[in-house]
């Protein structure tokens, strides 16, 4: 997705902010602007952006211990989560949207992660009327595929989109699921360890997107990563940098995300933390 005027701004100021604008940082972030390529993101600005930051101030804040925390908060739940799901109606488009409402828990996206807003949102999980027709899609494309991939987020939401995994392959058990995590460190993201720390790995296979982009830039992607996007029948998107980096890029997919900043607000125009479920090429 192309970069806008107002995700510049932001960027802008979130590096005047880090580095308390120092001058010559500022200019190393001048300049990555400057020659950036017309199709370049914002999470693979701000991939370049840490790079440079590492270079000259060390290591950024490590969000280790936050992600432990969030995993261990929806896995202290998972087992009534999946209760309630399994009770519902409809089993699997309530287990998407429990998927849908883990996006939440992002540090990226947004400054604060309030614990109290995440039990609010976990305890209202319902499907708009605007996600339907996208649903009916979703599932009748699953019903037809063999190779299924999701493009994961944050810790603790991938507690959750385990419990849409089983649904997944419970009502298409010929589904071959596979979950693309990051490939390194970057705010809250879901990353390997955390797969196999919350179980994800023994109902999917887990591969990484290579590096530490949050999002999922195709050209930057090992071989392995590209596979799984070339050989996807269907492709699960879920939140804001793969929304970004991924949507309008010439692959089939469907996006899950809650709208938690004044872009994506205004690009849907919903109220803030509305969730989306879209299909795009």
């Amino acid at each position: 997705m192309k970069i806008s005027k107002r995700c510049i701004d932001c960027l802008y100021k979130r590096q005047m902010d880090r580095s308390n604008n120092d001058k010559e940082y500022m200019e190393i972030v001048d300049e990555i602007f400057a020659n950036r390529d017309e199709s370049d993101c914002c999470p693979y600005l701000v991939y370049q952006f840490n790079k440079e930051y590492e270079k000259r101030y060390g290591k950024a804040k490590s969000f280790r211990d936050i992600n432990r925390k969030y995993n261990d908060i929806v896995l202290e739940r998972e087992d009534k989560i999946r209760t309630i799901i399994e009770k519902s109606e409809e089993p699997l488009k309530k287990a998407l949207m429990y998927s849908r409402v883990g996006n939440y828990i992002d540090f990226g996206g947004m400054n604060v992660v309030d614990d109290d807003e995440l039990f609010r949102l976990l305890n209202d999980v319902e499907t708009r009327k605007e996600d339907e027709q996208v649903i009916e899609s979703f599932f009748s494309q699953c019903e037809n595929a063999e190779n299924f991939l999701l493009l994961a987020d944050n810790c603790g939401e991938i507690v959750l989109d385990k419990l849409l995994i089983e649904q997944l392959k419970r009502y298409y058990p010929k589904l071959n699921v596979t979950v693309m995590v990051r490939g390194g460190e970057i705010y809250n993201d879901a990353l390997l360890e955390d797969a196999l720390y919350i179980g994800i790995d023994k109902v999917a296979k887990v591969i990484t997107n290579g590096t530490s982009i949050a999002g999922t830039v195709y050209k930057t992607l090992p071989d392995e990563a590209k596979q799984a996007i070339d050989n996807a029948d269907v492709i699960l998107s879920k939140g804001q940098a793969n929304y970004e980096s991924f949507a309008e890029e010439g692959f089939h997919a469907f996006f899950s995300l809650l709208c938690k900043c004044e872009m994506f607000v205004e690009r849907f125009n919903v109220p803030r933390l509305t969730g989306i479920f879209v299909e795009k090429d």
